[in-house]
């Protein structure tokens, strides 16, 4: 072998050498990119008792399975307004009883099982059966009078009364559509027609979904694999993101640390709101709270803006009534009754009430409930009503405030446009007025939009002018994930996670 051969020899295998070692240290920042173009880890504040939206009412089911697995005829979007899903339209008779929707068609479940009308009405009819543990039985599926399928593709719903909100009830996660063969099984291994299926549930850590291939628009879905990692102390979540174990969190519990995320360019904070209405729940029942004037002087002596401010680092959208800016339809009444100490006075004094008032304010665990309850105990001595704060835990709230023994009650309102509470005078805060009955019931029978929405106004402004309770703000919900995730809901109509929507940049 000649020098010159050696020589060109060794420079080749010096040049192979370089290449290779090139190559191994690209491989993890190649391998990072791949893994960011198509899989996301996401961050839960805490884990599902089960995958069944249908048989438990646990929110962090809707979080996992709704809009990913399982799916219902409409999609409740994150602005709140209400689109085709399983259904791609429908049409309502004028006496707001019946509902006719036209199904999708070539719709499969991921265990190959055709989607059709005979789905739909063996959903509805095991929700409404007796028995039945779905979260919406009494308000939703008991008023279901009948369900007719003329074809394999048509569903007729009748009702037993109108119900204005029956197409939002149908993009809850109770109303998802459950395949007959597979539906008993769905807790462990939910069937669905969604763009995911289930891949792993590693029990107290994590739930992996990954990609329905058979998906009738997979091309759209961005992420092949996505994972939920539960974590429910706020400290751990923080340090979950900043050292990366997951990209994400749509509903971060840390509000102290926002700063620090919003400072570091790495991440994004996006703001919104949940259907959360954060109110001072009154006894109406209760002398002297069944006098309208003293109910008008306890919102006028509590600062929306100081309870928002200590109690939520001055994020929440102030609210006047029993809705939330994301709610379609929504008013803002917050001059009807606003803060005014001088005019608190005056009303306890016209209503003839001695002071000082001595009264109770129950708090449940909650950190809004208990920060803000000493805002608010704080404010109301200021006109004289004395507040003693009583803490309690949710098991006491739920058999003490929330069977109507009670003064006042911080609490947040989370259920989506439950206006129609305030027509049960059963209800623990023991609101009876028969206006307030006949404008429910007019919103119920009507079908056209306008009329709808003016209702809903009519709706609100009577339960500001009754001062039902001391409606404060919305409670508010931030995404924080890295700069390049594009996607995840910042607000929350429901509790839900559009994984199909998440995408890389």
């Amino acid at each position: 072998m000649t020098t010159k051969t050696m020589t060109t020899r060794s420079a080749l295998i010096k040049a192979f050498a370089a290449l290779a070692l090139a190559a191994l240290c690209a491989l993890p920042a190649a391998a990072q990119a791949q893994a960011r173009k198509d899989s996301v880890v996401l961050g839960m504040v805490l884990e599902p008792p089960g995958l069944d939206p249908t048989t438990a009412p646990a929110a962090a089911i809707g979080e996992i399975v709704h809009y990913n697995i399982l799916e219902g005829l409409t999609k409740i979007n994150m602005n709140g307004s209400v689109t085709p899903l399983l259904a791609e339209s429908w049409s309502i008779d004028p006496d707001g009883k019946s509902y006719t929707f036209k199904l999708r068609k070539g719709v499969k479940y991921t265990d190959g099982e055709a989607f059709d009308a005979s789905d739909v009405k063996f959903s509805f009819e095991r929700a409404k059966a007796p028995g039945s543990t779905n979260k919406a039985k009494k308000a939703v599926f008991d008023n279901i009078s009948r369900i007719d399928t003329p074809d394999p593709h048509t569903v007729i719903v009748v009702l037993n009364h109108p119900d204005g909100n029956f197409l939002f009830r149908m993009g809850e996660n109770t109303a998802v559509i459950l395949d007959p063969k597979s539906a008993a099984t769905t807790a462990t291994h939910p069937v669905g027609t969604g763009p995911y299926v289930l891949e792993n549930w590693a029990r107290g850590s994590s739930v992996t979904l990954v990609k329905n291939p058979v998906f009738r628009d997979a091309a759209a879905v961005k992420m092949k694999k996505v994972t939920f990692r539960f974590i429910n102390d706020p400290a751990a979540q923080v340090a979950a993101l900043l050292a990366g174990d997951i990209d994400g969190m749509p509903r971060f519990g840390s509000i102290q640390s926002l700063k620090q995320f919003e400072a570091d360019p790495r991440f994004t904070v996006t703001p919104g709101g949940t259907e959360g209405k954060t109110i001072v729940a009154i006894n109406n029942k209760r002398k002297p709270f069944d006098d309208v004037r003293v109910r008008r002087a306890l919102a006028a002596a509590i600062d929306r803006k100081a309870v928002i401010d200590g109690s939520q680092e001055g994020h929440g959208a102030p609210i006047g009534s029993h809705m939330v800016p994301s709610d379609a339809g929504y008013i803002d009444l917050t001059g009807v009754n606003p803060y005014n100490p001088d005019k608190a006075r005056a009303l306890l004094k016209e209503a003839g009430v001695a002071l000082p008032l001595n009264v109770t304010l129950t708090l449940p665990p909650p950190e809004y409930a208990r920060k803000g309850g000493e805002i608010v105990a704080a404010e109301l001595a200021k006109v004289g009503v004395i507040a003693k704060i009583e803490n309690v835990e949710w098991a006491q709230w739920l058999s003490g405030a929330f069977k109507g023994n009670f003064d006042l009650t911080l609490i947040s309102h989370v259920e989506p446009l439950d206006f129609a509470i305030y027509a049960q005078p059963g209800y623990y805060f023991g609101y009876d007025s028969k206006t307030y009955d006949a404008l429910l019931d007019k919103y119920n029978s009507a079908t056209d939009a306008k009329t709808r929405l003016k209702l809903l106004g009519d709706i609100q402004r009577q339960l500001a002018t009754d001062s039902v309770n001391v409606f404060m703000y919305q409670l508010p919900q931030f995404a924080v994930g890295k700069k390049q995730l594009k996607g995840m809901w910042s607000s929350s109509p429901i509790f839900a996670n559009d994984l199909a929507a998440l995408s890389w940049q």
